[in-house]
């Protein structure tokens, strides 16, 4: 991943462990954030997540212009 995002020239943004814990907890329903919300996976994951959620903020753009105009008025 890091060296396709290199490629690519956009920003890597993390990485999670091969683990099977990612996938049996996946599989019985339980996210890892939740089953072990204080280790490493959870962090990693919070990691990614916080990343992204700067990225989109940093790129974000005002489209509001575009759409319909919705006025409501009690009659």
């Amino acid at each position: 991943g890091e060296k396709m995002c290199q490629d690519y020239d956009v920003d890597f943004l993390g990485a999670l462990p091969l683990d099977i814990k990612i996938r049996e907890q996946t599989d019985i329903g339980v996210p890892s954030v939740v089953a072990d919300p204080n280790g490493k996976i959870a962090e990693t994951y919070r990691t990614i997540a916080q990343r992204l959620a700067i990225k989109v903020a940093e790129s974000a753009e005002d489209h509001s212009e575009l759409f319909t105009k919705i006025i409501m008025e009690d009659n």
